[in-house]
């Protein structure tokens, strides 16, 4: 993504990815969305944990699940970034698709519309990890219990990074821990874009050593 021109200005037209204005609707979304599609999810799905459990203590697989759901989806955060994200294209068709997918919000960090994920992007994705932790917890497993809370708990993570991404590029977050992670984004951006591929958490980088120079 080094190569990628880099627009600074808050106030600049943000790039056209289609010609169809359809199309174009669904490139913009605003953090609320994806609030009030996913939390309601969450919520539903951490009731129905409860309500089909049995026995009379609380299961404590449902905040343990959750909490592996939560440690999962940094793993995920980490490796899209890293390894789909940022993706070295090698044909002119590969590089536009993956100026869709991130190389726009590279070229313009700070276009308030395109730091959160898309729908058309993140449903589909949501629906191909949902259905694999089906697959490896209920089917393979037979443990289906331990489904809801898990993905409950991914989804937080997913809005965990999707709010503080959006944070880092609009908040001020001058103290604490904000204030690391929004000085640790902006070195992504603007010092050396194939490093610091954590968002909401640089635990990975350290792991894999591409936290960057300090």
């Amino acid at each position: 993504m080094s190569h990628l021109p880099i627009d600074t200005s808050r106030d600049a037209e943000p790039i056209r990815l289609f010609k169809s204005d359809f199309l174009e609707f669904f490139t913009h979304i605003s953090p609320i969305a994806i609030i009030a599609l996913w939390l309601p999810i969450v919520v539903l799905l951490l009731i129905y944990a409860v309500l089909r459990a049995s026995g009379p203590t609380f299961p404590a697989y449902i905040p343990l699940g959750f909490i592996i759901g939560l440690f999962l989806w940094t793993f995920a955060e980490y490796t899209l970034h890293r390894f789909l994200f940022h993706h070295k294209p090698s044909t002119p068709r590969q590089e536009r698709i993956f100026f869709l997918f991130h190389g726009i919000h590279h070229a313009q960090p700070q276009d308030k519309t395109r730091l959160v994920m898309p729908f058309p992007v993140s449903i589909p994705m949501a629906a191909i990890i949902c259905g694999l932790f089906y697959l490896i917890l209920a089917v393979l497993l037979k443990s289906p219990q331990w489904v809801a809370p898990l993905i409950a708990g991914f989804l937080v993570g997913y809005l965990v990074y999707d709010l503080t991404h959006y944070a880092t590029h609009h908040f001020p977050m001058r103290a604490g821990y904000a204030k690391y992670i929004k000085r640790y984004h902006m070195q992504h951006h603007y010092k050396e874009p194939d490093t610091r591929f954590g968002v909401s958490s640089p635990v990975w980088d350290w792991v894999f050593h591409t936290q960057g120079v300090a």
